[in-house]
């Protein structure tokens, strides 16, 4: 008797849980491009093309492994548009003793997993998702303990857990974090490392061809399409960070540069989230460089704190709150996303680097996400339901679990402080500070008001005005709540009215996934 194991398209990994034990002559494999997932919200197109190249190519793997795989392509006759239904098909057609599959990453998945036993002929199992440091019973029993959650705690038990940049007992170099050291402008004349990409083979050719036909009016283009679609390349690009970008890493994560959204970032976040790369061995080979002196403490403990601790917690926190989470809006903001966040034409020049550059990679590094583009859609108001759904759609690395703790947590504040501890609200200094945008701006980043005046000076203030009743007791926003103090009333009043004249000035919505529907 056979066992058929579901794999899906973001569980990538020869050491899935749903593979384990795997038996090469009798069970199969079941991996489907089904309508339902490339089609549920309007991704850019070089997602879609990493997700479905990528599959393609694991499952031309495993049968070099002697697997029997029953792929099912997007265009395959016969194919249901859902994964339900192919699991469904393909129960019908092979009969096995039981399905086996791990556990989904997403809520809306793991529904649908859920329901499988009521619609098949056969036991179904699900197992645990162990590719990560912490099982979601590890987060749950954590959070339970704590009435407020922060990151930086989790973090440090997942340090000490795990004995990762750990030297015994205590944090390697004396301190836990090194953030206060990795806020470094980038200098004018330092040179940046050209990164490795990987210029389409031809099953990714083909895939791309496939989008192009039937997803040619979403976002973004795929003209520089590069990035790592098996494993193999996803461990050269690994490597190609440690050694050339990971050094500078630290000094310069938050830094952003005309015309350059790589800098020294690592790239592997669509690759892990996919299951390419594994979290520990990616924590590994940083803290490898470090204890061979190959890079600095300060780069690797900031690079590792990305990984142990920010995409771990925000998983946690994404199964610990669910489903009622995606609904959260703590602020009340109703605002449409202004129609520039897909076009990128707009005439501040930080918000059209970050949109021109995530047309064209279907990525910008965090600093941009949270406080450029996010940043914005905080103090204009945007509805976190607007602003999720666009991330989702328009970056690479973007799955459900950990875009949307990271956008209606970080970003616009709309869980009210269950993730982060203020709002990351800032005004254009800023922006100046860590980056050269604002030297060619149509906008002067030094005027506080009027029509030359950068838009988010006055769209902070009114911001904080607006929230005043919510916000002002934050101990974190003490000195800007001063400051406002020693306004009189008619100056607040000036600001709120500029802010909302300018924000009823942009111009009309347009969204591209209502022309995919």
């Amino acid at each position: 008797m056979s066992v058929l194991r579901v794999v899906f398209g973001d569980q990538l990994s020869f050491d899935l849980s749903a593979l384990a034990d795997l038996a090469p002559g009798r069970d199969r494999v079941l991996m489907a491009e089904v309508a339902e997932e490339v089609s549920s919200v309007g991704h850019h197109k070089q997602k879609l093309v990493l997700v479905l190249s990528a599959m393609r190519h694991f499952a031309d793997e495993l049968r070099s492994q002697g697997i029997t795989v029953d792929y099912v392509q997007l265009d395959a006759p016969g194919n249901s548009g859902g994964l339900t239904g192919e699991v469904q098909r393909a129960v019908t057609r092979l009969r096995p003793e039981r399905v086996v599959v791990t556990e989904a990453g997403e809520w809306r998945v793991q529904e649908m997993v859920e329901s499988w036993p009521a619609l098949v002929d056969c036991p179904v199992e699900v197992r645990p998702d162990d590719r990560f440091f912490a099982s979601r019973n590890r987060f749950a029993a954590w959070a339970q303990e704590r009435r407020t959650w922060r990151m930086e705690h989790f973090y440090r038990d997942m340090r000490r857990e795990h004995a990762v940049l750990m030297d015994g007992r205590q944090p390697a170099g004396g301190e836990w974090n090194y953030d206060a050291a990795n806020r470094k402008k980038l200098p004018a004349a330092l040179s940046l490392p050209s990164r490795l990409r990987f210029a389409p083979d031809a099953i990714t050719r083909e895939v791309m061809t496939l989008v192009q036909q039937r997803f040619s009016d979403n976002f973004g283009s795929l003209e520089d399409f590069g990035w790592p679609v098996t494993r193999a390349d996803a461990l050269r690009a690994l490597d190609d960070f440690i050694s050339r970008a990971l050094p500078r890493f630290g000094d310069y994560q938050d830094a952003m540069k005309q015309g350059e959204p790589l800098l020294f970032h690592s790239l592997l976040s669509p690759a892990l989230n996919l299951g390419l790369l594994s979290p520990r061995e990616v924590c590994a080979a940083a803290e490898a460089a470090w204890r061979a002196g190959t890079a600095p403490l300060n780069a690797v403990e900031g690079f590792v704190r990305q990984i142990l601790g920010w995409r771990e917690y925000v998983r946690g926190v994404y199964w610990a709150l669910m489903p009622g989470y995606a609904h959260s809006n703590a602020l009340e903001a109703k605002r449409k996303l202004p129609g520039f966040y897909w076009t990128g034409d707009t005439t501040m020049r930080c918000l059209s680097e970050a949109i021109d550059s995530t047309k064209r990679y279907a990525y910008s590094h965090h600093i941009q996400r949270l406080m450029v583009t996010g940043n914005f859609a905080l103090l204009a108001g945007v509805a976190p339901s607007e602003i999720e759904r666009w991330y989702l759609a328009v970056y690479a690395d973007a799955f459900e679990w950990v875009e949307m703790p990271n956008t209606l947590g970080m970003a616009v504040f709309a869980d009210g402080g269950r993730m982060a501890s203020k709002p990351y609200a800032a005004s254009g200094a800023y922006i100046d500070r860590m980056s050269d945008f604002c030297s060619g701006c149509d906008y002067d980043v030094k005027q506080k008001t009027g029509p030359r005046a950068c838009p988010f000076n006055y769209l902070y203030w009114a911001f904080l005005i607006r929230h005043e009743h919510r916000l002002s007791g934050n101990p974190r926003l003490a000195m800007p709540y001063r400051t406002l103090a020693g306004w009189p009333q008619d100056r607040r009043e000036s600001i709120v009215r500029e802010a909302d004249a300018f924000l009823d000035g942009l111009e009309d919505r347009y969204d591209p996934e209502a022309a995919v529907r």
